[in-house]
């Protein structure tokens, strides 16, 4: 013990002896390499369903997922979440099988069966050992086509819902969240992010199956296959089970409108010890020219913890401990925001310094060194996300989901490295406007709404 004690102090003592500039850089990094997307089948049935199958590694297990191309944006406004309450209720077995004996087969092939929401897609999925990939499948299918939708466990279904819905809405980030959205997208499903209890209340089966007739069919369904597997077995399963499905209707994303002007409000928290930030505005979607540079930029700014607004007010002030900033990817449109939980004194001295950070990205392009170094940490990152089956399958459905390329991934490597310095700034200044932005915060009003004027010199709104 005292031997290792010795051999760490000696090595502290040795690093305490190298110079500054050492310490401060590096090792110098391999040639960045691209994204290989591996070698895919597609086959598309006669109604319409795909079948996407991407052979990957030599662990033996296959990732299968069922991707529909519906979700809360496909929710009106007085369904908000009915979309949620469906797939709980799917969960609950098919009408040949129960949800437990659903359980028990998938255990039997070394998974289990997972059923979720997102804004743009639901999903059936799970990962089995690769020999019985075509019973998970036929599985799956049998789920999908023939939910039994238990009137009987409806009611214990909202009453959990409503559980979750108060949780989520007692913490100050969902509060924010909620209208920081709703400001942008007042009249979209993106603005639409809790229902109220009685609209859970509402929701009838008959309205949960109206729901899925109407949203739910082969047009709208890929099957995703990665991994190892036996490829003509898993082409007869899906043929066999889905085949002769309905075709349903096309997927139907309506685009949203952003609302015409910045709005800043408060959601009162009296006796709050610290306040809850989203200060942001719309940008480009994915499918923009501008949108992958722009990621950079987010990554310098505030969307990395090397970044520049983490460093002010996190390393250098102190007002907060996680603050991030964030691109989110909607359908032909897409927001930057900043979020943090910053001590209450110090609210608007946070806004002020990420104005500054904004301004100073603006006037002054980053060196040539700081845009290096965060482009190596995202394209490494990214590489490293897509290096298993569902990563794989993740970034095909982004594709999908945003009309996209395969070229936007493979290229995208040495696209993030052709950015420039001055490009950065150029960027900051066409899209991350602070005159432009909107704001909520949730923090304790009496206190936070002089320091939030003086420094936005803007109306709150009441």
């Amino acid at each position: 013990m005292k031997k290792i004690l010795f051999t760490f102090v000696a090595a502290l003592l040795s690093l305490g002896s190298l110079s500054a500039q050492e310490k401060e850089m590096p090792p110098q990094g391999g040639t960045p390499k691209n994204f290989n997307l591996p070698e895919k089948e597609v086959i598309t049935f006669d109604n319409g369903l795909e079948l996407v199958m991407i052979p990957y590694g030599s662990i033996p297990k296959a990732s299968i997922q069922f991707s529909i191309k519906t979700g809360n944006i496909n929710e009106s406004a007085e369904q908000v979440w009915i979309c949620d309450l469906m797939a709980d209720l799917m969960e609950e077995g098919s009408t040949t099988m129960s949800s437990q004996e659903v359980a028990n087969a998938m255990a039997g092939m070394g998974g289990n069966l997972n059923i979720g929401v997102g804004v743009h897609t639901s999903s059936l999925s799970t990962s089995v050992l690769y020999e019985f990939a075509p019973d998970a499948i036929k599985l799956m299918a049998d789920v999908l086509r023939n939910p039994a939708f238990p009137e009987a466990e409806l009611d214990r279904l909202k009453s959990d819902m409503k559980r979750s819905l108060a949780v989520q809405l007692s913490r100050p980030r969902a509060q924010a969240q909620r209208d920081f959205l709703a400001a942008i997208y007042p009249d979209h499903p993106y603005g639409r992010v809790y229902p109220e209890d009685d609209m859970i209340d509402s929701y009838s089966v008959a309205d949960i199956k109206a729901f899925y007739e109407a949203q739910f069919g082969a047009k709208r369904t890929t099957v995703y296959v990665a991994g190892n597997f036996d490829a003509d077995a898993v082409k007869e399963a899906v043929e066999m089970a889905l085949g002769d499905w309905r075709e349903g209707a096309e997927a139907n994303y309506p685009i949203a409108q952003v609302a015409s002007s910045p709005q800043v409000k408060i959601i009162d928290r009296p006796g709050a010890p610290q306040s809850t930030i989203f200060y942001g505005l719309p940008v480009p979607d994915p499918s923009d020219p501008d949108y992958l540079a722009l990621d950079v930029t987010n990554s310098i700014l505030g969307g990395s913890f090397a970044s520049r607004i983490t460093s002010n007010i996190r390393e250098d002030k102190g007002y907060t401990y996680s603050p991030t900033s964030i691109m989110a990817s909607n359908y032909k449109t897409g927001l930057w925001y900043e979020r943090a939980d910053v001590t209450t004194e110090h609210t608007g001295a946070s806004l002020d310094e990420i104005k500054k950070e904004i301004t100073r990205l603006q006037e002054e392009p980053p060196s040539a060194e700081e845009l290096e170094g965060i482009i190596n940490y995202e394209s490494g990152i990214f590489v490293l996300q897509n290096s298993s089956p569902n990563g794989i399958i993740g970034q095909l459905i982004f594709l999908d989901t945003h009309e996209l390329d395969e070229s936007f991934l493979t290229n995208k490597v040495a696209n993030m490295h052709a950015v420039s310095p001055e490009q950065v700034s150029e960027l900051t200044r066409k899209y991350i406007r602070p005159q432009d932005m909107f704001l909520i915060v949730v923090g304790d009003k009496e206190k936070i709404e002089d320091q939030i004027e003086q420094t936005l010199d803007v109306p709150i709104k009441q």
